[in-house]
Formats: C-alpha cells, sequence, structure tokens
C-alpha cells in the first residue's frame, strides 16, 4: 500500500496489501480488501466494505455505506477470482451493492466512465455498464445486464436478467424491463412499453436536427407501421441514403437489432 496514512481515518481498516494510490482518501470505519487497487484522487466515504478482487480508477467519489466487491448473489460460484472494475470520474452514492464477476460470463462485472450511480443501485454479476449515464435511486440490475453509454434509468427500474439497453434509451420511474431496450427509446411500464424517443436528452447532447429526425424516422418505423422487427431494419438501414448525417445512430440502432436475442425481443 503506497498511501499517505493521514489520508486514511485511524479507523479504516485497510489491507497491507491493498494498492492505493498516495492521494485516495478513506474515511472513518471503512474496510479495504487485500486485493483491491484505487487509482488517483478517488475518495472513499465512512462504513464503505470493498472487497474482491476489485480495480477502482481515477477521481471516483464513493459516498458512505458502500459494498463493493462482494462475492455474486449466483448459487454456482465457488470462489473464483473474479472481478469488479470500476473506471474513472464516477459519482457513487449511499448503499450501493456492486458483486463481483463470473466465470459462467465474462468473470468481471464493469461499470465505465462518468457515470452518476444514484442511493441503493444494485449491479448484480457480469454486468457491463457503459459511460455516462444515470442511474436514479433504487435501479436493480440483474445479473448478465449490458447498458450502453447515455442511458438514464428512472427511479426503481427493474432490469431481467441477461437485458439489453441501448444508447440514449430512458425509462421512466417504476419502469420493469423483460426486453431489451433499444437505443434512444423512451420506455414506461410493468412491464415497460415504448412511449417515444429521448429527443429532449439528444437536444441537450448536441443531435442535430436533422439526426433527431432520423431517430423519430426509427420509431415511425419500429413501433408505428405494423413491421416485422426485419422489415423495421430494412427501412431504418435506408435512412443511411435519406439522412447520411444520421449514419452511426442508424448502425448503432441496427447493430442493437441484429445482436438481440430472438426469445428476449425488444420492448414494444
Amino acid at each position: 500500500m503506497t498511501q499517505s496514512p493521514s489520508l486514511i481515518h485511524p479507523t479504516a481498516l485497510v489491507d497491507t496489501k491493498a494498492e492505493l494510490d498516495s492521494t485516495v482518501r478513506v474515511g472513518p470505519y471503512s474496510v479495504i480488501g487485500p486485493h483491491v487497487r484505487i487509482g488517483e484522487g478517488t475518495q472513499v466515504g465512512a462504513h464503505c466494505v470493498i472487497e474482491g478482487h476489485t480495480t477502482i480508477g481515477q477521481h471516483n467519489r464513493i459516498f458512505q455505506f458502500n459494498s463493493l466487491g462482494a462475492i455474486p448473489q449466483d448459487k454456482k460460484y465457488a470462489g473464483e477470482p473474479t472481478e469488479l472494475v470500476i473506471g474513472h470520474r464516477n459519482t457513487i452514492r449511499e448503499f450501493c451493492t456492486f458483486n463481483l464477476g463470473t466465470v459462467s460470463d465474462q468473470g468481471v462485472t464493469r461499470l465505465g466512465d462518468d457515470n452518476w450511480i444514484m442511493a441503493y443501485v444494485h449491479l448484480a454479476h457480469d454486468c457491463q455498464v457503459g459511460n455516462n449515464t444515470i442511474f436514479a435511486n433504487n435501479t436493480q440490475l440483474a445479473g448478465h445486464v449490458v447498458v450502453q453509454d447515455w442511458v438514464i434509468l428512472g427511479g426503481f427500474t427493474v432490469v431481467h436478467q441477461f437485458c439489453r439497453i441501448g444508447k440514449h434509451s430512458f425509462t421512466a420511474m417504476n419502469a420493469l424491463l423483460f426486453a431489451d431496450l433499444p437505443p434512444f427509446v423512451m420506455a414506461q411500464g410493468q412491464p415497460a412499453k415504448a412511449r417515444s424517443m429521448n429527443f429532449e436528452g439528444l437536444k441537450r447532447r448536441g443531435f442535430t436536427p436533422e439526426r433527431i429526425h432520423a431517430v423519430k424516422l426509427m420509431h415511425k418505423y419500429l413501433y408505428r407501421e405494423d413491421l416485422t422487427l426485419e422489415g423495421a431494419m430494412g427501412q431504418i438501414l435506408a435512412l443511411k441514403l435519406t439522412h447520411p448525417e444520421a449514419s452511426a445512430d442508424v448502425d448503432d440502432m441496427v447493430d442493437f437489432l441484429k445482436s438481440g436475442n430472438a426469445q428476449r425481443g425488444i420492448v414494444r
């Protein structure tokens, strides 16, 4: 441990084998295990437990009463040295639980960069969360969930295992996802249904009117014209010719739809 004792509260228990940058702060009564690595400028609040093979990047702010790196809530787990990896500049509010991965998947649970994680959020084993997401209070992700960049999940959103959530999508409070949520889609309900596209979010992220118009057409083809999924994908692909500035957005949507599980389906 290459850490300045002055930045570690005297009541904290930091294993001598843990690797903490000299600028890491650790609050009162926190416990940090031997296989933990924490990068420059990260702050760990009071009463946190960080264990397992957990790697935390730079300039994260971890508030009090978090449990990071505990073993998976999976009966098949047999003590394998799986991982939790957290990127840079994340805010993790109170009472969150992030579990290690399992060998039945990638062996790692991952949170990317610049995410805003509110209180009581659960990331189960093998979840893969991208960058710039916002998870409101009590968002609950079951195992093997994939969340792409710029997603916003409303409070008390619950996501079934193996679901995928596409870029720039949005859920209302109390949404219950049993199926994949395509990029840009706003969903609400139990089970969740598509209501619109996340137009306000796209405007705030600098999408041009032309790109937003292409997203509106994607919504039309997916949800308004009674097309099969294959038919909708064909119409969406054609947007690359009529709306070339939205080619990357079209690719994001089509790639998401093509890589889905037919049994899981998409939110409709």
